[in-house]
C-alpha cells in the first residue's frame, strides 16, 4: 500500500514559510551609520536601541568598544542569528605585537550581553615557551604556521619563537582574547574556517561576537510605549523597581526585530482549521503526521 502525507502536514509544512504576521513596532530603532544599517537592539545613541547593546557611530563607521578602551571596526551584522564580525587588531609597525597588547588584547564585560562564539578560529602569534604547557595546538603542523607562511600580514610573525590555534567560545575565551609580554604577544581571528581549504581561499580575518535576545523595552509610562500601539507599560516580575513594554495579550515580543507581532489565523474552509498556526504546533503537528506515517 501507498503511503501518503495527511493534506494537513504538508498545510503546516507551508504555513512555516507563510508571513501572515502583522507588525507594531514597539521599540525604537537607531539611524543608519553611513551606509550600515543598525538592527535592534545595537544601540549607537541613548534615544534608540537597547541601552545595554551599545556600539558606537564613528563617521559612517559602526564600532564596538571593549571594556578595556579598546575599540574595534564591525564589518558585518547578521541579526537573524545576533552575532557581529569585528576586524582583529592589526600589528604595531611591521612586529608580531597586536595594537591591543597595552590592554592586554580584547576584553569584554561578562555583564554585558556579548561574547566570543565558538565559530572563532583563533591563532596566537609570537608565544613563549610557556604555551607549550596549554592544551593549544602548538605544534609544527599547527595552522597558524600556514597563515604566517602564506599570507602577507602574517610574515612578519616568521621569525617569532611559537605560535598555536585553537577554537575559541570555552569558558576563558567566552569575554576575552588575552594577549601580554608575558604569554603571547598577538593575535588573529579568522570566522568559520574551512580547515581543509588553501589559504588563498581563507575569508578575510575576523572575530565573531554575538548578544543574547533582549527584552522588552524598558519604560518609565505608558507614553514611551505608545509607538507600539499594542504594548503596556507594566511592572517587570523579576527586576523590582523597573518597568516594560509588554506586548497585549494577542501580541508577541520579537526580539529580532524589536517589535509586538500579531498571528493572523483565518480558518480554511475545507478544513475548518486556522491557515497560521503558532510555529510550535506547526512542528507539533508535523511531528504527528511523520510518527503516523
Amino acid at each position: 500500500m501507498e503511503k501518503r502525507f495527511s493534506p494537513l502536514l504538508f498545510m503546516a509544512v507551508a504555513v512555516l514559510f507563510h508571513d501572515g504576521c502583522t507588525i507594531t513596532m514597539a521599540a525604537t530603532h537607531c539611524e543608519n551609520c553611513g551606509s550600515n544599517t543598525v538592527p535592534y537592539p545595537l544601540s549607537t545613541g541613548p534615544d534608540c536601541g537597547d541601552q545595554s547593546y551599545k556600539i558606537r557611530c564613528d563617521s559612517g563607521t559602526l564600532r564596538f568598544d571593549a571594556v578595556n578602551g579598546t575599540s574595534y571596526t564591525i564589518t558585518t551584522i547578521n541579526p537573524e542569528i545576533q552575532r557581529f564580525v569585528i576586524q582583529p587588531p592589526s600589528f604595531v609597525s611591521n612586529t608580531c605585537v597586536s595594537s591591543d597588547i597595552r590592554t592586554e588584547g580584547l576584553q569584554l564585560n561578562s555583564s554585558l550581553p556579548f561574547n566570543v562564539t565558538s565559530s572563532n578560529t583563533i591563532m596566537y602569534l609570537n608565544c613563549s615557551d610557556t604555551l607549550l604547557r596549554s592544551p593549544l595546538n602548538c605544534t609544527s603542523t599547527s595552522l597558524c604556521h600556514s597563515y604566517i607562511n602564506d599570507t602577507v600580514d602574517g610574515s612578519v610573525c616568521d621569525s617569532a619563537p611559537l605560535c598555536c590555534t585553537f577554537r575559541a567560545g570555552g569558558s576563558t575565551t567566552a569575554y576575552r582574547i588575552r594577549v601580554r609580554d608575558s604569554g603571547c604577544r598577538a593575535y588573529t581571528s579568522y570566522v568559520n574556517l574551512d580547515y581543509s581549504l588553501p589559504v588563498s581561499r581563507w575569508p578575510n580575518p575576523g572575530l565573531e561576537i554575538q548578544w543574547v535576545s533582549p527584552q522588552e523595552p524598558i519604560c518609565r509610562s505608558q507614553s514611551d510605549c505608545e509607538s507600539g500601539s499594542n504594548s503596556n507599560c507594566a511592572p517587570d516580575p523579576v527586576l523590582t523597581g523597573q518597568s516594560r513594554c509588554f506586548c497585549d495579550g494577542k501580541y508577541r515580543w520579537d526580539p529580532v526585530r524589536g517589535t509586538c507581532v500579531e498571528s493572523k489565523c483565518p480558518m480554511n474552509p475545507v478544513y475548518g482549521f486556522c491557515l497560521l498556526l503558532r510555529l510550535e504546533k506547526c512542528l507539533d503537528l508535523i511531528k504527528m503526521q511523520i510518527i503516523q506515517y
